[in-house]
């Protein structure tokens, strides 16, 4: 079983791109996290990852439709970029939506959220550590 991970633009500057709202924690440090968290289900998923700062590869990887559910933080996608949210709803996938910051109290373009409707679970706030939680909701996701 797969599991994709996608982090979309300016989200493999993490680490460096402001520290103060996004930690020091690098995106290459999420993905190793990310599957050694994975490697304590009893039936561990394979994890797969993309960063892109392109919407087309973005939709192209979303057409494959060969995982089992989704995590993606669609970064700045989130508060405009229908063309993601069409791909995301054409999913018959758990898609998670992770933000590292708490996107709701940030400045008022971030409240726009064009994805929210179309995911079936949101994490907002919880630094890199939401991948994690993430991980976790997807696993009872898919037991049940």
């Amino acid at each position: 079983m797969d599991i994709l991970v996608i982090n979309g633009p300016n989200l493999g500057m993490l680490g460096v791109r402001e520290p103060e709202i996004y930690g020091h924690t690098t995106l290459g440090d999420i993905v190793v996290a990310l599957r050694s968290h994975a490697r304590t289900w009893q039936q561990p998923p394979t994890v797969r990852h993309l960063q892109t700062d392109s919407v087309s590869r973005c939709i192209a990887r979303l057409a494959q439709r060969d995982f089992a559910a989704l995590i993606i933080n669609p970064g700045a996608w989130t508060h405009y970029c229908y063309a993601i949210r069409d791909a995301l709803a054409a999913l018959d996938v758990p898609i998670v939506e992770v933000h590292i910051s708490k996107v709701d109290q940030r400045e008022a373009f971030r409240q726009i959220n064009v994805i929210r409707e179309v995911v079936t679970h949101t994490i907002s706030g919880q630094g890199w550590r939401g991948y994690l939680e993430a991980l976790d909701f997807l696993e009872t996701q898919l037991a049940s």
